[in-house]
């Protein structure tokens, strides 16, 4: 149940500087005040400059997630073994019309079980794209244009997958839910090399 949401963490750099002028008849007194700014100032800014940790994932968000990803691949893989062109590109549809469905499946088993109900993130537009990507494919003229653009997709698809998948295991507290991704993990790795080795033959 793994196809991979995108967050981007955003840096902020916090610096100061302190500066000393002084004259040699007041050295001294300058040079307390100068050590009591910089105290001050060590107090005041962090010891080291962090990068904020993007929204945590719960698991109702995975779950949605992997639910809806594995959907829209599941139905891609659908339209590719009806309209593919190359005797591959139609073996790796079937594939990944069933691979996806039963890792689909497994999901729902297992939302089922935890008692967890499915929840989209608000940034989640899996299902939207899935919607988008089979609506391109029924529009697009079969022929070899048609199998290069299915699998440039399933390549990009299956690359997000894996990165939202590495998100998802760092979010979770779940074992069981840990569990089921790491078990897809190198299915959706296969999915991914082998699309890559499709893609370099139409090429």
């Amino acid at each position: 149940m793994l196809s991979v949401m995108r967050r981007t963490p955003i840096a902020l750099a916090c610096a100061a500087a302190l500066v000393a002028a002084c004259s040699k008849a007041d050295k001294s007194a300058d040079s307390a005040r100068g050590a009591d700014s910089a105290n001050a100032a060590a107090s005041a800014a962090p010891a080291t400059t962090t990068t904020p940790a993007a929204p945590a994932m719960t698991d109702a968000n995975i779950v949605a997630y992997l639910d809806a990803a594995n959907a829209a691949d599941s139905a891609a893989g659908s339209i590719a073994a009806a309209k593919g062109t190359s005797a591959e590109v139609k073996s790796f549809g079937r594939d990944m019309m069933r691979d996806h469905h039963a890792l689909r499946v497994a999901g729902q088993d297992f939302a089922k079980k935890a008692n967890i109900t499915p929840q989209p993130a608000s940034n989640d537009t899996t299902q939207a794209h899935g919607s988008k990507m089979a609506d391109s494919l029924n529009a697009l003229a079969r022929g070899a244009g048609w199998d290069k653009a299915y699998i440039a997709g399933e390549v990009a698809t299956h690359e997000s997958v894996l990165n939202t998948a590495q998100t998802a295991m760092g979010a979770t507290q779940n074992a069981e839910l840990k569990a089921l991704i790491q078990k897809a993990a190198p299915n959706i790795q296969a999915h991914l090399e082998h699309a890559k080795q499709i893609q370099s033959k139409l090429k």
